[in-house]
């Protein structure tokens, strides 16, 4: 039985996540893909030349990225976000096997659950664009413009957030009365 193209695509995602952060051991990446995933090694190998693919081929997907998102700078789109539009711009322009507008949904499907419904708006704005200058159609930025705002956003949001003072915790208390003199 073979592994769900679906599920074949989120491993060859998490290895490029994965490389993305330590690329110094790609078999120690491959082990705990398998055991997270309970995937056979097989099929994480499979995924593995995928993801070489899609590695040997970086720095040109990295560049077409790079000249459709002009309002949102390559160095700035988060781990999750640049490998997800890695793997869909790979399949976009270099796999056959894939229909375009299925590597796209498939990138939007991507984000919503390994990140948030705002970036998977973005990876959809991306993706179509380069799919229509792959075809020699016209691209229009607005829509990568309007999500990342929203993208903008929520960061702005997370980033306030998490300079909010948290409320002390029942640990915090504890010490105090650990001091106290009775």
């Amino acid at each position: 039985m073979s592994l769900p193209p679906q599920k074949m695509r989120e491993v060859v995602f998490q290895l490029l996540f994965s490389l993305d952060i330590d690329a110094q051991n790609p078999s120690a990446v491959v082990a705990f893909i398998g055991k997270e995933l309970a995937v056979s090694k097989k099929y994480v190998l499979q995924a593995l030349d995928k993801a070489n693919a899609i590695l040997q081929n970086k720095e040109d997907l990295d560049k077409r990225i790079a000249a459709i998102s002009v309002s949102y700078v390559l160095e700035r789109i988060q781990k999750v976000e640049i490998n997800i539009l890695r793997l869909g711009a790979y399949e976009i322009l270099f796999d056959n096997e894939i229909p375009p507008k299925v590597a796209i949904a498939e990138g939007m499907r991507l984000a919503k659950k390994f990140s948030t419904p705002e970036s998977a708006s973005y990876i959809n704005a991306v993706l179509d664009s380069i799919y229509k200058q792959s075809e020699g159609k016209s691209v229009d930025v607005t829509e990568i413009t309007k999500s990342v705002k929203a993208m903008e956003e929520i960061e702005a949001i997370s980033e306030e957030a998490s300079h909010q003072a948290l409320p002390p915790s029942n640990d915090d208390e504890n010490k105090d009365d650990e001091n106290v003199d009775f």
